[in-house]
């Protein structure tokens, strides 16, 4: 750590101790000598003002008690990116490696420990054979000399360089130019400075596939200036950045399996139909966004949309979506195979968690896994048999009949139960038998009593147990062995 800070220190991120913080200022504070780095801090409460010291302002922060004073030798600017990898590995240029106990090795003084990587192990016996590097929490800062990354990591692939100093997004191009065959890049909870115009970087980022951007405060209008030099990209990560608006990525990101936007106040629903014409996107996460509904609007009930025509993964858990007409909408999408959207409001709606999710299964037709547990065929029969028999007082209050030709439901149950016709194309309309005395679909009322009595001795008083009853398309099977009490 050095007496003076060094040049274009402004901006640049620092480590004091454990605390991370952004170099706001560098100057002079009067009354006092010498030079001060005015920081804001990551952590406000490490703070002590809001840049402001006896009257003057001498930089801005975001929090009124995020900013101090330190000076520059208590700040670490941190190192290059092949500096922190030696560090890390345990090599140098004059170290040689030994091999250690099984499933070990030593490089240099440094004891590296491997679980079941005993294959893999020569390979890491250099640092040009590394293929995978984590320098998460070195302080790295720059790329350092030119060239020297290639020259001495030639056959890197995955690079984890999260939580360090890394502040401008050209800091990272400069890191990732000297990478040839880059295929992994994670560079979540940087503060990183990102283009304000369209660049492309011409060959740089152009094996890479997947990228982590979480917690780096980029938002999406600068995800789509970058994205131009992301040809190859197949799954982006951008939880927790505070981006609330979505605007359509026009020939760019068109390789893109998943997108997490998890973390993110999106403004609403309809922001999603900004990205709906990913033409490859399988996988959309959207935990925690702060959606309170999803609608298609270019498809009717019983139609498919054609928005998000390859998604097959849906995440929407811990969100606001408290009307059922959202899981009716997702039931418009061509390819969805799975879903999980836990802690919702509609999901209150239903006490019982197993007829919750009776109701999620036949509201959606082609789900195969639902909250990461598969749907078998006599499960989806089942939930769609009692469906159909549960509902089908109210579709013939509402202008349903058996009669074909009669048969009209109304506009108003039709959007409430969109799957209704075809279920009973699948399996029929109810029977007028199966809807006499109809309650609501609860397991209270499919719990069958058994009464037991003890024929031995007539005296004594019967025993009543509830047990689950046999709902359609599905068989209960019990045996019971009586022990009686002498």
């Amino acid at each position: 750590m050095a007496a003076s800070p060094p040049s274009g220190a402004l901006g640049r991120r620092v480590l004091c101790g454990t605390e991370y913080a952004t170099v706001r200022y560098v100057g002079c504070v009067p009354p006092t000598a010498g030079i001060w780095l005015g920081v804001e801090w990551d952590n406000p409460q490490r703070g002590k003002h809001d840049g402001t010291y006896e009257g003057t302002q001498y930089f801005k922060c975001t929090h009124p008690k995020g900013g101090s004073f330190i000076r520059p030798n208590k700040a670490n600017f941190g190192v290059d990116f092949l500096t922190a990898v030696k560090d890390r590995y345990g090599l140098n240029d004059e170290q040689d490696v030994q091999h250690g106990t099984e499933n070990t090795l030593v490089f240099g003084k440094k004891t590296v420990e491997f679980v079941g990587m005993d294959s893999v192990a020569e390979q890491q016996s250099r640092l040009n054979q590394l293929v995978d590097i984590s320098v998460r929490e070195c302080a790295v800062s720059h790329a350092g000399e030119t060239e020297e990354i290639s020259r001495t990591c030639a056959n890197i692939r995955h690079i984890n360089l999260s939580k360090n100093l890394v502040s401008s997004w050209e800091t990272v191009t400069a890191i990732a130019s000297q990478v040839q065959n880059l295929e992994t890049l994670n560079i979540s909870e940087n503060k990183i400075k990102f283009p304000s115009t369209s660049t492309s970087v011409s060959g740089v980022f152009s094996k890479l596939r997947i990228l982590a951007l979480n917690q780096t405060e980029v938002t999406w209008t600068e995800v789509l200036l970058c994205a131009p030099g992301w040809p190859a990209l197949e799954e982006l990560y951008l939880t927790s950045n505070n981006i609330a608006v979505l605007e359509r990525p026009d020939n760019v990101l068109q390789t893109l399996k998943l997108l997490d936007l998890s973390d993110n106040q999106l403004l609403d629903g309809n922001q999603l139909h900004l990205i709906a014409h990913l033409p490859r996107l399988e996988q959309l996460i959207l935990r925690n966004t702060g959606i309170s509904s999803i609608h298609f609007p270019d498809a009717g009930f019983g139609c498919k949309t054609k928005m998000f025509p390859a998604l097959k993964r849906l995440t929407i858990n811990d969100n606001k979506i408290s009307q059922w007409s959202s899981i009716n909408e997702l039931d418009k999408l061509p390819s969805l195979r799975s879903l999980q959207c836990h802690n919702n409001p509609f999901m209150d709606t239903e006490k019982n968690p197993e007829t919750l999710r009776q109701l999620i299964i036949a509201k959606i037709s082609q789900l195969e896994v639902l909250n990461k547990s598969e749907i078998l065929p006599a499960e989806r029969k089942g939930a769609e048999l009692d469906y159909r028999k549960i509902f089908g007082n109210d579709w013939l209050a509402a202008g349903g009949n058996w009669n074909p030709e009669k048969n009209k439901p109304s506009e108003e149950f039709l959007a409430a139960h969109p799957r209704y016709p075809s279920l009973c194309l699948k399996y029929g309309a109810p029977e007028e038998g199966e809807l006499k005395g109809q309650q609501p679909l609860t397991l209270k009322n499919q719990l069958l009593t058994l009464t037991i009595k003890c024929p031995e001795k007539p005296e004594q008083k019967p025993v009543e147990k509830k047990l689950p009853g046999i709902t359609s398309g599905t068989k209960s099977i019990y045996s019971f062995k009586i022990h009686y009490k002498k």
